[in-house]
């Protein structure tokens, strides 16, 4: 295949890379002289007509084209004058490319846009054909050169045009020579043909068109300014992944909207054209079929985006609409009445596309669109109960001519709890457009906007906001229930919790609750939370102090007292006040029947807050407890939002207790319930959890990808947590990897005072593996005050590992006469605390210390039990650390010795020498290989020496190029390159 064969997308394709690659089979096979046919089927706008321009203009320089579409006599003229017409009429008209407008009168222009408007072939009436004939008089026209007929808006030819087109298509094969495109909607008329269906462009794609036709600061589009997130969230929710209608409703905003310094309109203009596409297909239907179409458009307007509508309900309003019960049964139980509009799933009926409801409602003269509105409202109040009320509401507000403050004041009252998030949403939103007084239809719509924040949906919670009047437009005598002209800074406020820096999430928040306090308590309470979690999360003990404070818990009952008060207590250095506070959060039997918290906070938001607390305490077990119930309720209450964070809090809380396999599972699924619903700071939360849980499991590669991901959502939001946590696994990750001179430096910002301080909550527990860390990468300094300070907190705290973790740290700073009894002590705290991560990481820096001591026999033992528990809870390369500790000590681990360099190059060195030639060959100086093993640089040199001398080697380079490529090379201070030629000493840079 020649570059001039391959379909090559121009940068208005989006996301057609399928369809491109199949049309690029059809021409390949056509350059070889075969031919073959193809179906692009696709509602209007979808792009079938951009992929036969781009089709046509790919194989102009290979041969004739004749490009085919309706004409204003009737449908198919232009396409027949170029099919029929002798050689000459044919050649002036291939490449030619043309369009119907809705009147039926043929346009063209060059395809793909690559030339200049051609004149048109003159329209000439064909005399009927057979297929056989029409395929004749194609090849014979071609001139012995491969031809390709793209027929465009086939399916609108006239039935003589379109039938002898599918019969002329199906006959093609082997030697035709001729190619046939169609472009058509989705119908029966050219069945048994290879058949592409477009569906809508992707988020991805429809995001990436957005950007090329706004043009935002290149000045190729309507504005030099970036697109304002609100708007470009709002088009690409109306452009249905549309490209024709994404197009459209761009073309209709001006500048200022764009940018969003002027308010969008609601509904968006420019829709019109696309929408009234549909219309040939819809007048095309017996009026039974267009009055079911109605009713069921209609009906999706009080239930949730995509949801579909109630088959029974449908069943019910057809028949209240005289529709023949034979009907009904035939369009709800098969395609065929509605031409396969209507497609229906178990109990739901779905429009096909669902554009097309969209068009039926706009294509209805309004006066039957209230109708058919007003007959769902009575049949949906007839049926009464919760699920009724609000539906019929909605239906009646679809169909209300104009404002209607009793409609919308009942709107907004029925809209309570017992509905989800979503449906409260809508709800409000309509009562809001209901609304003819301005500063109570912006508290309406800020109400709206909070409820599709908690359902999940931040990019509607964005648009609904941007119909709010200005905070001085909005008053200060509003009902209660509207929130007050706080209630939009508040939601402000949720949003940048979420996905925001964190500093403008506290400040919005707290300002939020001084202009909510005398309307809404129970929002200020929210505002102080949430305020208090922002300055959480960004490391600031005071920020969190001060919006705690001003919290009045005296409502709340004894346990959110307890809770408050103990928080408050432990940042403000009252350890053990704040300690005995929360522990009345805590059940200490374990029962989670008997839990106060579980008891009085029945709600998930309490729930993580006793998780917190239980946290904050060490006491690991409670948290998994606390957290999975937590989680479950979230499930079944809600709201969706929260279920990122319950994720996120059990998945610590199983980190903590070195479930890792568990929390890697759940923070996968926080991190995708984060994504869908547009929550990036909890991505990066969990982005971080994943992180450590590599940092356990491996591979490096995942630990390394998690942290980066962590770090990037961090970093520019100030999320001081995740990025401490992130840093921590890194570090860990090193240590595994033998790499404890880098740990030591990533780790040593985290511990220690300055403005590099990690997270105060994460601090200490990164301690441990900070002082293993200069420990074993020989960097000296002065560890006694960082230990002291672990040990400090390790009497405070109930975490069952700290006091095994601190006589580790001791045995690790402790003379030679000492270290024995201090690493018994630590396996004996490990015995009472169980846990076997932590329980092999001591026994195989004790096996090290052993063997380093020339103690070797008595090392194995240690070292063979790391190696066991290592491999029992899956942490593959600390396993594999082990293991070469224990090869090293002289015993053989089965399965663990890989001869990297084929053909048993290793068997003739020892276990020690085997490991020193793989860190060498993997690019380490001397000091790093004696830094990695445990050695001396001056024994690293010797057994160096003897490896060039048993492999036949002279230098570093050549031993690289004999073992191989390694599987995860070893970072090494740069250095000046040496000749690979030039003999090396073993001793190296």
């Amino acid at each position: 295949m020649t570059s001039s064969t391959t379909v090559r997308s121009p940068h208005r394709l989006y996301g057609r890379g399928g369809e491109l690659a199949i049309i690029q089979g059809l021409l390949t096979r056509l350059r070889q002289g075969d031919g073959g046919a193809l179906v692009l089927a696709a509602p209007p706008g979808l792009g079938r007509t951009a992929l036969l321009r781009e089709a046509a203009a790919v194989h102009r320089s290979r041969g004739p084209v004749l490009y085919g579409t309706a004409s204003a006599a009737g449908t198919a003229a232009a396409t027949a004058s170029a099919a029929y017409a002798g050689p000459a009429a044919r050649a002036a008209s291939a490449g030619r490319a043309g369009s119907a407008d809705r009147g039926g009168r043929a346009t063209h222009t060059a395809p793909a846009d690559r030339a200049g408007p051609v004149p048109a072939p003159e329209p000439l009436t064909p005399e009927p054909l057979t297929p056989e004939e029409l395929l004749a008089r194609l090849r014979g026209g071609s001139t012995g050169r491969p031809l390709l007929v793209c027929a465009d808006d086939a399916h609108v030819w006239d039935p003589a045009c379109r039938t002898a087109l599918a019969a002329a298509a199906r006959r093609l094969g082997p030697g035709s020579g001729v190619g046939i495109l169609i472009a058509a909607d989705d119908g029966p008329a050219f069945a048994g043909l290879p058949i592409r269906r477009l569906g809508p462009l992707d988020e991805d794609a429809s995001a990436a068109l957005l950007d090329r036709l706004a043009g935002a600061g290149t000045g190729a589009g309507p504005t030099t300014d970036p697109l304002d997130p609100v708007v470009r969230a709002e088009l690409l929710r109306e452009g249905a992944g549309n490209p024709r209608l994404l197009t459209a409703l761009l073309g209709h905003l001006t500048p200022g909207r764009l940018t969003g310094r002027t308010p969008l309109p609601s509904p968006l203009p420019g829709a019109e054209g696309v929408l009234e596409a549909y219309a040939y297909r819809l007048d095309a239907l017996p009026a039974p079929a267009r009055a079911l179409l109605l009713l069921a458009a209609a009906a999706q307007e009080h239930e949730p985006a995509g949801a579909g509508t109630d088959a029974l309900l449908l069943l019910r309003a057809g028949t209240r609409a005289g529709l023949p019960r034979d009907f009904l049964d035939d369009a709800l139980f098969g395609p065929a009445a509605t031409e396969g509009l209507l497609q229906r799933a178990g109990s739901r009926v779905h429009f096909s596309p669902p554009l097309a409801a969209r068009a039926v409602l706009h294509h209805t003269p309004p006066a039957r669109r209230r109708a058919a509105h007003e007959l769902l409202a009575a049949l949906l109040g007839e049926a009464g109960g919760r699920a009724g009320t609000l539906a019929a509401l909605a239906q009646r507000a679809c169909a209300a001519p104009g404002p209607d403050h009793a409609l919308a004041a009942r709107l907004e009252a029925a809209a309570t709890a017992p509905y989800s998030h979503a449906e409260r949403s809508s709800a409000l939103a309509r009562a809001a457009a209901l609304t003819p007084d301005p500063p109570l239809r912006s508290a309406r719509f800020a109400a709206a906007a909070e409820q599709a924040a908690h359902a999940g949906d931040p990019d509607r919670a964005r648009a609904l906001l941007a119909r709010t009047a200005a905070p001085a437009e909005t008053g200060s005598g509003l009902a209660p229930t509207t929130g007050g002209p706080g209630l939009a800074p508040y939601v402000h406020g949720l949003l940048a919790l979420r996905s925001g820096p964190a500093v403008d999430a506290h400040e919005a928040l707290l300002a939020a609750a001084a202009l909510l306090g005398p309307h809404d308590p129970g929002r200020v309470l929210h505002a102080l939370l949430g305020a208090a979690d922002a300055a959480w999360v960004r490391g600031d003990a005071g920020g969190y102090l001060e919006a705690m404070g001003r919290v009045d818990p005296a409502p709340y009952g004894d346990a959110f007292a307890s809770y408050r008060a103990g928080m408050c207590a432990v940042l403000a250095g009252r350890t053990a006040e704040g300690h005995a506070l929360l522990r009345r959060c805590l059940d200490p039997d374990g029962s989670a029947e008997g839990h106060p918290v579980l008891r009085r906070c029945p709600d998930p938001a309490g729930l993580l807050r006793a998780g917190v607390a239980a946290l904050v305490l060490g006491e690991v077990a409670a948290a998994c407890r606390i957290g999975a119930r937590a989680l479950g309720a979230v499930r079944t209450r809600g709201p969706g939002a929260l279920l990122p964070q319950a994720l996120e809090y059990l998945a610590y809380a199983e980190l903590r207790a070195g479930l890792h396999a568990a929390a890697r599972a759940h923070a996968l699924e926080g991190l995708h319930a984060a994504r869908r619903t547009g929550q990036p700071n909890s991505s990066a939360r969990l982005h971080a959890v994943l992180a450590l849980a590599a940092s356990v499991e491996g591979p490096a590669e995942a630990c390394a990808a998690h942290c980066d991901a962590a770090l990037a959502g961090a970093v520019p939001h100030g999320l001081a947590q995740p990025a401490t946590l992130a840093t921590w696994a890194r570090g860990r990750a090193d240590l595994a990897a033998g790499r404890p001179e880098e740990a030591a430096a990533r780790l040593g910002p985290l511990v220690s005072p300055g403005p590099r301080q990690g997270h105060f909550a994460v601090r200490m527990l990164a301690v441990p593996c900070y002082v293993e860390a200069v420990v074993l990468g020989g960097r000296g300094g002065e560890l006694s005050s960082v230990v002291d300070e672990f040990a400090a907190w390790a009497d405070r705290t109930a975490d069952p590992q700290a006091p095994a973790q601190l006589a580790r740290c001791r045995a690790l700073t402790a003379p030679a006469d000492e270290a024995d009894a201090r690493y018994a002590e630590a396996l004996a705290h490990h015995d009472r605390a169980g846990g076997d991560f932590e329980r092999a990481r001591t026994l195989l820096l004790y096996g090290q210390w052993l063997r380093r001591r020339r103690r070797t026999r008595e090392a194995r033992t240690p070292l063979r039990d790391a190696l066991v528990a290592f491999q029992r809870c899956s942490a593959r390369a600390w396993a594999e650390r082990a293991g070469g500790e224990l090869r090293a000590a002289g015993e053989p681990v089965a399965g663990a010795v890989r001869d990297t360099g084929g053909g048993g190059v290793l068997s003739a060195l020892t276990p020690q020498q085997q490991r020193i030639a793989r860190c060498v060959a993997e690019g380490a100086t001397n000091r790093e290989v004696a830094l990695r093993l445990s050695l001396s640089p001056r024994t690293v040199d010797h057994h160096l020496r003897n490896v060039f001398a048993a492999l036949s080697v002279r230098s570093r380079t050549e031993l690289a190029r004999l073992l191989g490529p390694q599987t995860s090379p070893m970072p090494r201070t740069p250095q000046t390159p040496q000749s690979p030629q030039a003999p090396q000493s073993p001793q190296g840079p």
